[in-house]
């Protein structure tokens, strides 16, 4: 890898975070790689860079800034509300504009409200590219996870498949396939025989007994991998998921809402008039929705560039609500977005809420150059 120079306006844009009531961070470069292989999502997996150290703990070099900002600040049992800046260099496989490369960013946690953080992550990310960049039109693009899981629920799939749909949201492709396949009438793969009529009964005790004794008999470990019991619940879960089907007028909602695309000022009132059409009971996501954006309208932010998008998302695992993106010229220039159950799942004591966002450093260095390119 080519070491990679600060940009000129490293100090400026310093100082610009530290104005909004931030504290500078520094993380080694050098992490534990089960978090991020546990929560980054399959896009970032595919990028780290992986080693080991002497004792054989898996170890990557630093792919991206909140996951080690969060462990930090766990680490140093910091009390609530605080947020954190940064600027330094992540390094992730296979990127076009180079493999190593600068991030800068802000991250916000323990302000316990949501809508005001939120509306602030999105004002800082534009105010700060807004300073950097004073003569580029700016494209605001908003999504919710919340408001999908809020209407996947609502159709009373089984958890299952929640949790198939809400884990590819972000992925437009890899969601559209899932729902074809949920609008078809499927039929069942399980074999005629003495496992298979078992699997057909729902029994888990029985099918359990049933894959120990052929463990037993093969010479298998029940020790090994998953147990009999895990085995037989994810055989019968998979059969269940095997045979769901959406309703007609299911599908159609879930498909209307992925289709809608609007600007953020009418997107509250869209979304009433889904939720009403559809019947859909989605109210807390929607009334978060609606105060984060009262809160942005408040702050006088120009909502003009901004749109809402219900397919939106981005490729990380731990987002749970508000995703943005800030591009120009279409090369994405901002990301980020709220991973309130993050927190706990790193190891702190009680839950955080945290939202945040990162600056790709060498994408507005181009454009600032005038090369407008995509990094």
């Amino acid at each position: 890898m080519t070491a990679v120079q600060l940009p000129d306006f490293a100090d400026e844009l310093i100082a610009a975070m530290e104005v909004r009531d931030t504290n500078r961070v520094e993380t080694p470069v050098i992490q534990p790689a089960e978090p991020f292989l546990d929560m980054a999502g399959e896009d970032l997996r595919r990028r780290i860079y992986l080693t080991e150290n002497e004792n054989g703990d898996s170890l990557c070099l630093r792919p991206e800034f909140t996951i080690p900002v969060c462990l930090d600040h766990i680490a140093g049992q910091v009390g609530t509300p605080r947020r954190y800046c940064y600027l330094g260099q992540v390094f992730r496989q296979r990127r076009v504009g180079g493999n190593e490369f600068y991030q800068a960013g802000i991250e916000d946690l323990g302000e316990p409200d949501i809508a005001v953080a939120d509306a602030r992550a999105i004002s800082d990310a534009a105010g700060l590219l807004d300073q950097l960049l004073p003569q580029t039109e700016l494209a605001i693009t908003i999504g919710d996870q919340a408001l999908f899981e809020a209407v996947v629920a609502g159709l009373g799939l089984p958890e299952g498949w929640q949790k198939r749909l809400i884990h590819a949201f972000g992925d437009e492709t890899a969601l559209s396939r899932m729902i074809e396949s949920l609008a078809s009438a499927q039929s069942s793969t399980v074999e005629e025989n003495e496992l298979g009529e078992l699997i057909a009964t729902g029994d888990i005790s029985a099918i359990a007994a049933h894959i120990s004794s052929v463990m037993e008999q093969t010479g298998y470990s029940t020790h090994a991998s998953r147990s009999p019991g895990e085995i037989a619940a994810r055989l019968v879960e998979k059969t269940e998921l095997e045979k769901t089907r959406l309703s007609d007028e299911a599908f159609a909602a879930l498909q209307t809402f992925l289709a809608l695309d609007v600007p953020l000022a009418e997107a509250v009132s869209v979304l009433r008039d889904f939720s009403s059409s559809a019947g859909l009971e989605i109210g807390s996501a929607l009334e978060l929705f609606a105060a984060r954006m009262s809160v942005i309208k408040s702050s006088g932010a120009d909502i003009s560039c901004m749109r809402w998008r219900a397919a939106f998302g981005r490729p990380l695992d731990y987002y749970t609500g508000l995703v943005f993106e800030i591009t120009a010229d279409g090369s994405v220039l901002a990301g980020g977005g709220r991973y309130d159950r993050m927190m706990t799942l790193l190891g702190a004591t009680e839950e955080i809420p945290a939202v945040g966002f990162s600056l790709w450093v060498d994408r507005i260095e181009a454009e600032r150059s005038g090369e407008g390119k995509r990094a």
